[in-house]
């Protein structure tokens, strides 16, 4: 008798695992499929009037790349590192009916929109911006812990010539990259315990290291949905 209990517990967890993952990849296809108004492209470039056509499509792709970690973060908080996609995710919000109902199928609840920190220092990195970088990384299948590349998140502002953006690098600390002594150090995202060649105490949040000294105002402003 206690064999077939079991065996109708096995068959329950299965129907609801199989329930559960065939929903999921319905939001994340939906999410990939979704075809934005084409007037927040034209807003992005308003307030960017260098971008082409193209880099707007490049942006509304970010998008939708975030509204996908977000999916798997389930209702994790995720930092916003990027800011021209910022901007564009703010104007598909204004159209509230239809941000509204895809929140409901790309996600099955409202993505609200709340304002963090891109990185709190240079070098140091909280939980919202750690989990974007593990998801963001994951997405574009690159190691978080030993990136050979950005993914699109965090390299479409200085790709786009973004002045305002939040500008990151592999390496920070490398003289002859052109982000040396300027933007943020991704590779420290993903270092769980400090990266080799850093030299300072590390951080109460997140045992991430800060070579450059305890948090100070020389943070990027961002966004996050919770």
């Amino acid at each position: 008798m206690g064999f077939y209990w079991i065996f109708f517990l096995l068959l329950l967890l299965s129907s609801v695992y199989y329930l559960y993952s065939s929903k999921n990849r319905r939001q994340l296809e939906f999410i990939q499929s979704y075809r934005f108004y084409s007037t927040i492209g034209k807003k992005v470039q308003e307030k960017y009037p260098h971008l082409r056509d193209e880099d707007i499509t490049l942006v509304l792709s970010a998008l939708k790349d975030y509204f996908y970690i977000c999916n798997k973060a389930k209702r994790r908080m995720v930092s916003m590192p990027s800011q021209v996609v910022d901007v564009a995710w703010h104007e598909f919000i204004l159209f509230t009916r239809p941000y509204q109902t895809f929140c409901d199928k790309a996600l099955g609840r409202f993505l609200h929109h709340t304002p963090t920190e891109a990185m709190r220092t240079r070098t140091l990195a909280q939980d919202g911006i750690k989990r974007a970088w593990r998801l963001a990384c994951a997405k574009d299948n690159i190691s978080a812990n030993a990136p050979i590349h950005l993914p699109l998140l965090f390299a479409i502002d200085a790709k786009l010539g973004i002045k305002d953006g939040f500008i990151y690098s592999l390496n920070c600390k490398d003289e002859s990259s052109p982000f040396y002594g300027d933007g943020y150090c991704a590779g420290h995202i993903g270092c769980a315990s400090g990266c080799a060649g850093d030299s300072g105490a590390t951080s109460s949040s997140g045992g991430f290291f800060d070579s450059f000294g305890g948090d100070s105002s020389d943070c990027g402003g961002g966004c996050g949905g919770d």
